[in-house]
């Protein structure tokens, strides 16, 4: 199947669940805490569905990252004076 056939499916299945819901607010109310947690998934579902058709719409080219280039030049080594090597220590002191 295609993207667009499976995004098809996936919305027809929302709209399942929303009929779904709707019948079950006529049994249960809409006042409840249950119902509105569930009403709000919901419609954050249909929110995602709606950006997923969109992003799949206007496929994006892949980019490259950015390159950077690294100086072949050492650096100095005044900028290290006041650290110590990692992982051996401290320079006037022994490994235990």
């Amino acid at each position: 199947m295609s993207v667009h056939d499976e995004l098809m499916s996936v919305q027809r299945s929302l709209d399942e669940v929303f009929r779904s819901l709707g019948r079950l607010e006529k049994q249960l109310g809409t006042g409840g805490l249950e119902m509105r947690r569930v009403r709000a998934d919901a419609n954050h579902l249909r929110e995602s569905v709606a950006l997923l058709r969109d992003a799949a719409a206007s496929p994006a080219a892949p980019t490259r990252p950015e390159l950077v280039t690294i100086s072949d030049t050492p650096y100095d080594s005044a900028l290290w004076s006041d650290s110590d090597d990692e992982g051996l220590g401290a320079r006037d002191r022994r490994a235990p």
